[in-house]
């Protein structure tokens, strides 16, 4: 049986499952920073090798993996029952969990690290980067997920980490470090600092909107890149969200606009220049159009009117993240080299602007679909 480095850990974590078939062993899988993730392979006598995903989650991410997997359960085991009553597949379309050998949900390791192990999802591709089509086919997923959520009573959820997308939070840190200073770099970003304080308004728009009743809670991925969609090899289309470690309450509008910053530009996330960096109103519209169609008209008229602001506000929120991260040292976003979280930070402001420049055409577009999905 192969292990990596013949990991003792990992032998115990396998021997707390039982297999269906002869177990061949396990080996790094995927290319995840955060999650110890391996593929496990048992050999039956006859035919293809089945396969499971194996992972152990970061305590350092995730302080309460309990809640976590709490969460994950809950989420998970309500999508099985939308899925199935629409004639679906939840096997295919949604994750579920292999029980341990007495019949847990999750092990938790002798160094007290929870790991979790589901069935490999057959006949999928994970893409890292994408065409408008594949652009397009994750907008529907995502839209469907939030769509298939929409009854689900979101504050029941954990949150396993607080404050995750909440605008005003990451402001108040940013100032924090501001005022610390702890490295004397902020004499040489002012124009950074500037354009942020110059939005200090806009850091509150979803969360009073939230507050005020105007935009309902619901349960958000909170990652929504390509790569967490599993593409299915004979359709094209998204068949199943995955990386469900930030599920939590949230508003869709976030899940909405972190797409949009992640995918609608053609440019590296720490391009030097900034005259590469354009958001792209085509690759906008395409993902509109997809989470629209998912979305299947679950959303309020307020959560349309409110989608462009999800994409400039997550993108507002990154930059600022990226910025404070600068001012304090790089110490959260993992660096390269000496000045990567100003580029990171410098590219998030320069697609701020152009949303700036064409909101009144994203808000168009907006319009343009919401008619069709409602």
């Amino acid at each position: 049986m192969f292990i990596p480095e013949n990991d003792a850990i990992l032998n115990e974590v396998l021997a707390a499952y039982t297999f269906p078939e002869t177990l061949v062993g396990a080996v790094r899988y995927g290319q995840g920073h955060i999650n110890d993730t391996f593929c496990v392979l048992c050999q039956p006598k006859e035919g293809d090798c089945i396969r499971f995903i194996l992972q152990g989650l970061s305590r350092a991410a995730f302080p309460h993996p309990e809640e976590l997997m709490e969460n994950f359960i809950g989420v998970t085991s309500y999508l099985r029952e939308r899925i199935s009553e629409n004639g679906g597949d939840p096997a295919r379309e949604t994750l579920s969990l292999v029980n341990t050998t007495d019949g847990k949900p999750f092990y938790t390791d002798s160094n007290g690290k929870v790991w979790r192990l589901t069935p490999f999802i057959e006949g999928t591709d994970c893409f890292q980067s994408a065409t408008p089509a594949l652009f397009e086919a994750s907008a529907r997923a995502f839209g469907r997920f939030q769509y298939q959520l929409r009854d689900f009573p979101a504050a029941t959820l954990h949150e396993p980490i607080v404050n995750f997308h909440n605008t005003e939070d990451r402001l108040q840190k940013f100032l924090a470090a501001l005022e610390a200073d702890k490295h004397d770099r902020a004499k040489d970003v002012q124009a950074e600092i500037d354009f942020v304080l110059a939005r200090k308004a806009d850091c509150s728009v979803a969360m009073q909107a939230l507050r005020d009743g105007i935009l309902p809670l619901r349960v958000t991925h909170n990652d929504t890149k390509l790569n967490n969609i599993l593409i299915d090899r004979r359709t094209g289309e998204g068949i199943c969200v995955i990386d469900l470690d930030t599920t939590m309450p949230g508003l869709s509008i976030n899940d909405f606009g972190d797409s949009i910053r992640f995918g609608a530009n053609h440019s590296k996330e720490d391009e030097k220049d900034l005259s590469k960096v354009n958001f792209d109103i085509g690759l906008y519209e395409a993902y509109t159009r997809g989470f629209l169609e998912g979305a299947n008209g679950g959303l309020t008229a307020a959560e349309l009117d409110y989608l462009p602001w999800g994409a400039r506000l997550m993108t507002l929120e990154c930059g600022i993240r990226f910025l404070t991260d600068y001012l304090d040292g790089d110490h959260y976003f993992r660096t390269h080299y000496e000045g990567q979280n100003l580029d990171r930070c410098r590219t998030q402001f320069k697609l701020v602007s152009d949303m700036e420049a064409q909101f009144e055409q994203m808000k168009a577009i907006v319009a343009k679909y919401a008619g069709d999905a409602q």
